[in-house]
């Protein structure tokens, strides 16, 4: 076994602190990464604190890995040590049902392994994930990272990025759409640089006037205040798609009805209390509303290499792994531009 450490929740209502355990030996085709760098997603407080349940304890979170390969099993094909790579949100799945056959494995209908908080297929061990100094996956779940990007600002795209980017691949947006950005956060902000990337016409739409020169500065073309009547009537059956990144209770009504006939709202966040929308509110302009969930290997790779080949990175605020739990109490109230980023060298 494999010496690591790491930080842990040992329960949902301590604060995460040091932790020792064990990577698996490389198995065949296993690659092991010393991190470098880790981002911190808003899933890594809720399933440190078991809001989302089913919390195994002690957890590591941490699902935005990026860093150097250090060791690679004796079968492993496509990477080499000394070169740079990246984990996400996943570390398996079963490769064999439909959805891994097309390279949706998040989507994997026998089960996929999340990075952390999931019980491995081969050994049933709980995943621990990249709070740590090193992690232990199979190749098919690694990534290639290109050196020409500040590595910090790369880890998120593993999450936030590929979280935006999947959606707005997967209903063509591009030039000549008209698409709306609900909430500036970790994920709001990686939704305005893409959209604006691909060539739509961008407008955020937020509750705080101080968000629009952040907003403009990401690549919005507009800003509208949500809580101003008069600029949410103006956008009336205005926008094609609207992608809504928000996880806490907010009226979706309002917001369907700012999208024009076939318009999707695109859900990416995630609230803790179902949707209350009236059929009528889709019916009348057969509007509709989705959702999605990360991406897949494939495109995920497809991701890292468009922003590397345009620069793209996140906004992020470098910190030290012993800051982790007042990251956690900023990222509640919402100060943080625009993920925070563990610096593995404190650790």
């Amino acid at each position: 076994m494999i010496a690591t450490k790491g930080y842990a929740a040992q329960s949902a209502t301590e604060p995460l602190s040091p932790f020792n355990f064990e990577r698996r030996e490389l198995r065949p085709h296993d690659i092991q990464i010393e991190i470098m760098y880790c981002g911190v997603c808003h899933s890594d407080l809720h399933t440190a604190r078991g809001e989302w349940g089913a919390t195994i304890y002690p957890c590591v979170p941490g699902h935005e890995i990026v860093g150097r390969i250090t060791n690679v099993g004796n079968h492993v094909t496509k990477f080499k040590v000394g070169e740079l790579a990246g984990v996400g949100c996943l570390v398996d799945s079963c490769r064999e049902c439909t959805n891994c056959m097309q390279g949706l494995e998040q989507f994997c209908l026998n089960g996929a392994t999340f990075t952390y908080n999931s019980p491995d297929k081969v050994d049933n061990i709980n995943t621990y994930g990249g709070y740590s100094n090193q992690i232990v996956t199979d190749e098919s779940f690694v990534l290639h990272i290109s050196d020409r990007l500040p590595l910090e600002g790369v880890a998120p795209l593993l999450c936030a990025g590929i979280t935006t980017y999947s959606p707005l691949r997967y209903w063509k947006v591009g030039n000549g759409h008209k698409v709306a950005v609900l909430g500036l956060g970790g994920l709001g902000h990686m939704a305005v640089k893409f959209a604006a990337s691909f060539g739509a016409e961008v407008t955020m739409l937020s509750t705080s006037p101080s968000k629009e020169a952040d907003a403009r500065r990401l690549g919005a073309h507009h800003f509208a205040l949500t809580k101003d009547p008069e600029q949410v009537k103006k956008l009336s059956n205005y926008f094609d798609f609207i992608i809504d990144t928000v996880s806490a209770p907010h009226d979706y009504n309002m917001y369907l009805h700012m999208l024009r006939t076939n318009g999707v709202m695109i859900c990416v966040g995630a609230p803790p209390a179902p949707a209350q929308i009236p059929a009528f509110n889709l019916i009348g302009n057969r509007r509709s509303i989705g959702g999605s969930l990360i991406g897949g290997l494939p495109e995920t790779q497809e991701m890292l290499d468009y922003c590397a080949e345009h620069g793209i990175t996140s906004d992020v605020e470098v910190i030290k792994m012993d800051y982790i739990n007042e990251a956690y109490e900023r990222m509640l109230k919402g100060d943080v531009r625009y993920r925070f980023v563990i610096d593995m060298a404190t650790l």
